[in-house]
């Protein structure tokens, strides 16, 4: 390590859409060089893919004993320890810690661990449960559960619209899209290429063949009548040239009959598991959370399912370990409005152990129709909009037991009509959520490797991979997709 002082770096992010370039002038090559007790942070790594040893992150001794929400950044709140001493509460004025970081030689020293910074959003560590959720309130939304059966959708709605009366008034995460580890993973990138004196870094780009950004529609089925409007939701998803996946509940909502399954299979749309029965008590006892997965694991073997959904959003990852499924998709990106509130704040998939975790990075139909009483899909655009700035992954949930009548049917064509217009523009990869996994999971395993004064990709299932550069224009984050050569070699 050098002996010379740490000095402070400053940074300014602005991910611009990916451009094209051909060429290899700037790209920092560096030499061979012995294990460093400075890795590149996993967070980081899993986002970009970046060759090893490249960037070299320190984290300080001493932190704060406890965690607290403080600022990195104009457009990054974060939750953790930190050098300084972190507010309890997200609408306290914040201490930002950007100018806190410090580069010693290629080192970068963070004011915190990112890894542990990236966890907390991601897993929703943020949110103390049982600190915000007394005794009373758990009693009240039991109760509320054992006699949603005996109550219409006219009670329901009420019901949540007074939950959910003072969302206005949560200012973390960030309301409609919150990309804060994004935000995060940028702003260390950039700082760590600052530290180094590098204009570009090579990385693995996020989706197949360059790719703006992701789309999947997903269809939960609540009711009979859900189940019966099936067939047509297919005919019309077909006609828009989107294939989606249904989430089938397995027990009491309805009969699952193999023909049922069988018809979404036979014409190229996915079945994933729903809950086990839509109680909204999957993960109130952990002894019943474990016979409920029991059967919630077999009937995925029965159906042939890779995913899983809890209903209503409810989760709990400290528990997923009991979850036999590739894939989970119960992780909003911001859930003000939910009866389980937090959000993941990010618009990518990340690991949760084993299972990937495709989070839900729109506003479901229902709290769009129900609770913010919208026909507009004004909402759903801007959503995409923001998502696709940070090349995310555009997820939905349509349940076809809410888009019985024309009105809300109506403004479910015209999203499909939006996004048929958005595909015909831009590159955007739409795609069932067992193909982004199959995707993802391969994405996980490549590397970018020097090949003589350029960069190669090596894994299995290269094809579709393109070399990407991250690269420093006048203080600020834009990427570019290589061309040529440097593009994944073949399997």
């Amino acid at each position: 390590m050098s002996t010379e002082p740490w000095t402070k770096v400053q940074i300014g992010v602005d991910c611009s859409p990916p451009s094209d370039m051909d060429n290899e002038e700037g790209v920092f090559l560096p030499a061979r060089a012995p294990e460093s007790p400075y890795m590149l942070s996993q967070a980081v790594n899993e986002r970009y893919r970046c060759p090893e040893r490249f960037l070299e992150i320190a984290t300080p001794e001493h932190l704060s004993s406890s965690p607290g929400y403080f600022r990195f950044g104009t457009n990054a709140v974060c939750y953790g320890r930190s050098s300084g001493t972190p507010a309890s509460r997200p609408e306290s004025a914040l201490r930002d810690t950007l100018g806190d970081v410090a580069a010693d030689d290629t080192k970068l020293r963070l004011p915190f661990h990112l890894n542990e910074i990236i966890d907390n959003l991601r897993l929703e560590r943020y949110v103390n449960r049982r600190a915000t959720e007394g005794g009373f309130k758990r009693f009240c939304r039991r109760l509320y559960y054992q006699l949603r059966p005996l109550t219409n959708l006219a009670i329901r709605k009420q019901v949540q619209k007074f939950y959910a009366r003072n969302w206005k008034n949560h200012v973390f995460p960030h309301w409609p899209v919150d990309t804060t580890v994004e935000n995060v993973c940028e702003t260390v990138l950039l700082l760590s290429m600052k530290a180094r004196g590098m204009e570009r870094v090579p990385f693995i780009w996020f989706w197949p063949n360059g790719a703006k950004g992701c789309l999947t529609m997903t269809h939960d089925v609540e009711t009979a009548a859900g189940r019966d409007l099936c067939a047509s939701l297919m005919n019309v998803d077909d006609s828009y040239g989107i294939k989606s996946a249904f989430g089938i509940v397995p027990e009491e909502r309805y009969e699952v009959s193999p023909d049922f399954l069988e018809s979404m299979r036979s014409r190229g749309f996915e079945v994933g598991v729903q809950d086990l029965n839509h109680d909204g008590r999957l993960f109130d006892d952990k002894e019943e959370f474990q016979r409920r997965a029991k059967l919630i694991n077999r009937y995925g073997r029965e159906y042939g399912a890779n995913g899983f959904r809890a209903a209503i959003l409810y989760r709990n990852p400290e528990w997923y370990g009991e979850l036999d499924f590739a894939f989970d998709m119960s992780f909003p990106n911001v859930a003000p409005m939910d009866p389980q509130n937090g959000g993941c704040c990010t618009v990518m998939p990340f690991f949760i152990g084993d299972i990937l975790e495709l989070p839900v990075t729109t506003t479901q139909d229902y709290t769009l129709f129900h609770v913010l009483n919208e026909r507009s899909i004004d909402l759903w655009k801007l959503q995409t909009e923001m998502i696709l700035k940070k090349n995310g992954l555009v997820s939905f949930i349509v349940h076809p037991d809410y888009i019985l009548d024309a009105d809300r049917l109506s403004a479910y064509k015209n999203l499909l009509g939006h996004l048929r217009e958005l595909r015909e523009k831009c590159p955007v990869w739409c795609a069932l959520p067992s193909e982004i996994n199959t995707w993802w999971r391969a994405r996980s395993k490549m590397s970018v490797v020097r090949d003589g004064n350029s960069w190669r990709i090596e894994g299995d299932a290269t094809k579709r991979a393109r070399l990407a550069y991250a690269r420093n224009v006048e203080g600020k984050l834009v990427y570019e997709l290589a061309q040529g050569p440097e593009v994944g070699m073949p399997d």
